[in-house]
């Protein structure tokens, strides 16, 4: 009897549909038939609003993830950083492949770096989690909100609305964009998203045929890497509102993560750091939630919401 075709649901964006030609390239080879299916999401209709004022979480996976539950497709591909963290019932984490660079990235044709724009500089961000941070470092610049995908940014800043642009590397990078990038932003200036280039791979709980075609696209680094920091960013309630970075890198069979919570304005940031066995991701993460509520973190999600 013939294999089935897998059907594989993602948004319909240039980025989105690397992702999934990508995924899809590595089933391929792997000999299995692949199908993909573009499904438009909240976020996706909604690209010219404030993402924060339309519904907080799951703007960008919530109709992929019906369509999963409905058998209307059998696969889906997501960024990481864009699934919340809540799990969604009768669906599970199939798949976390090798991740692309985790940095963020300044876009600009005046500066080589954050420390080199100009006094006053305008930068594009529609991240509050990459608002605070510029500020707490550069109080000066001036910060305004830029939607679209990559190439819709790029072109804003191309056409003088912006001096700069700040935006996650991994996209710039999976777009053949590198020669974009001005700078890679080191961590102690900015902590990237959660999950931030990483994909996910989600299918139903009980296809038990699709998880086992989509088990060889696992890479357990990274899987521990991301599980760390999204068991923080669950513990500590963030959501996608709160202005939360964190980085977790496994070295020798030791996973170590640091996580950043700051105040809107950049003015208070409070920061935490654990590390362990790789296997122990999970309680890692719980470790630097729980440092960070210690530290008054509840408060700072509660200012945003």
């Amino acid at each position: 009897m013939a294999e089935r075709v897998l059907r594989l649901g993602t948004r319909g964006s240039k980025l989105a549909r690397w992702q999934a030609d990508w995924t899809a390239a590595r089933l391929t080879q792997l000999g299995h038939q692949v199908e993909i299916v573009e499904i438009t999401t909240t976020g996706d209709a909604n690209q010219s609003h404030d993402l924060g004022a339309i519904g907080t979480v799951g703007l960008f996976t919530k109709e992929i993830q019906r369509a999963l539950l409905a058998d209307q497709v059998d696969l889906a591909v997501h960024s990481l950083k864009d699934l919340p963290t809540t799990p969604v019932e009768k669906l599970t984490l199939a798949a976390v492949p090798e991740r692309e660079v985790v940095a963020d990235a300044l876009v600009s044709g005046i500066a080589r770096s954050i420390d080199e724009l100009p006094q006053g500089a305008r930068v594009g961000t529609g991240s509050l989690r990459r608002r605070s941070q510029l500020l707490r470092i550069r109080p000066d610049l001036q910060l305004l909100d830029v939607r679209g995908n990559v190439d819709t940014r790029l072109r804003k800043l191309d056409a003088g609305d912006y001096d700069a642009l700040v935006l996650a590397a991994a996209g710039l990078t999976r777009l053949g964009l590198q020669e974009r990038i001005a700078q890679q932003i080191p961590f102690d200036q900015m902590l990237p998203a959660p999950g931030q280039g990483a994909l996910g791979i989600e299918c139903r709980a009980d296809d038990t045929e699709t998880l086992a075609r989509l088990a060889p696209l696992n890479d357990p680094t990274a899987r521990a890497a991301v599980i760390a920091e999204r068991t923080m960013l669950a513990y500590v309630e963030g959501g996608c509102l709160a202005a939360i970075g964190a980085h977790a890198t496994v070295e020798k069979g030791e996973l170590s993560l640091v996580a950043r919570i700051l105040s809107s304005d950049g003015t208070e940031c409070l920061a935490a750091e654990q590390s362990g066995a790789v296997d122990d991701a999970v309680a890692i993460g719980k470790r630097v939630g729980e440092e960070l509520l210690s530290l008054g973190a509840r408060r700072l999600v509660q200012e945003r919401r």
